[in-house]
């Protein structure tokens, strides 16, 4: 007896941006980007320092003026992002610098990332926390502990474990690795792409472009404010051009 195949759901957009413009200050850093993310779709976004990539998160956070068009969960925000809003919608973003509240405990620092979830009344934070307790059990082994005495890699998965306590649908990462130790890199990507299983969508800034190729389902090159390439992530890691700028080659072959 032969069994139907049936394809799998088309899942669903999470985001779509089309000519998108950011500013900073009076420069405009961004241009014309156009970028789509699903859900459980890691996107990356590599490319040289000083090519927009924080910028542009930033733009889309709603920290930065933004103008074109940006569709969130199939709503049109017409008069560009509001950061609450985003965030009661399900967008989370975790910031280059971390900007943790280094005063507070490791458990309060997580605790603040769901104020919003909190304050609508969500009685689940509880389950929450220790969902973030398994993932990351260093962080319940320092949950007493300063967020400001931590490690480099302890603070990345706290500040991560923060924004996964908003259960964002949409988390937007801006160089995770950034100051890390090679093993603490691969752990925190590692569990990027974990986030997959999970359905949620992320959108991923890194300067390890070929660790961030390895895990993204879709890649954009990044340059001058600009996206010059964008495709599936192994065809991005595949082009001559990036192997020659972004990627090198490995020692030994």
């Amino acid at each position: 007896m032969t069994v139907a195949a049936f394809p799998a759901p088309p899942r669903k957009t999470v985001l779509e941006v089309r000519d998108v413009r950011v500013a900073y200050g009076r420069v405009e850093a961004v241009r014309d980007v156009s970028l789509t993310i699903r859900e459980g779709e890691i996107v990356a976004i590599i490319g040289p320092n000083g090519a927009g990539k924080t910028t542009l998160l930033a733009g889309l956070m709603g920290l930065l003026p933004l103008s074109g068009t940006m569709t969130v969960f199939g709503e049109t925000l017409g008069n560009g992002p509001e950061v609450g809003a985003l965030v009661r919608r399900g967008v989370a973003l975790i910031p280059e610098k971390r900007e943790l509240f280094t005063s507070l405990s490791v458990e309060d620092n997580l605790r603040l990332g769901a104020f919003d979830r909190y304050r609508r009344g969500d009685r689940t934070l509880a389950a929450s926390l220790s969902e973030i307790f398994a993932l990351f059990p260093r962080l319940h082994e320092r949950r007493e502990q300063a967020a400001g005495t931590l490690s480099g890699g302890e603070r990345q998965m706290l500040a991560m474990g923060r924004a996964l306590m908003a259960a964002p649908k949409l988390l937007m990462l801006d160089e995770p690795s950034l100051g890390l130790a090679p093993l603490v890199t691969r752990d925190v990507l590692a569990t990027v792409a974990g986030l997959r299983d999970r359905g949620i969508a992320c959108l991923l800034v890194e300067q390890n472009a070929r660790a961030a190729l390895a895990i993204a389902d879709t890649a954009c090159v990044m340059e001058s404010g600009r996206i010059v390439a964008a495709g599936p992530a192994r065809d991005i890691a595949s082009d001559p051009r990036v192997i020659q700028t972004y990627l090198g080659t490995r020692s030994g072959g």
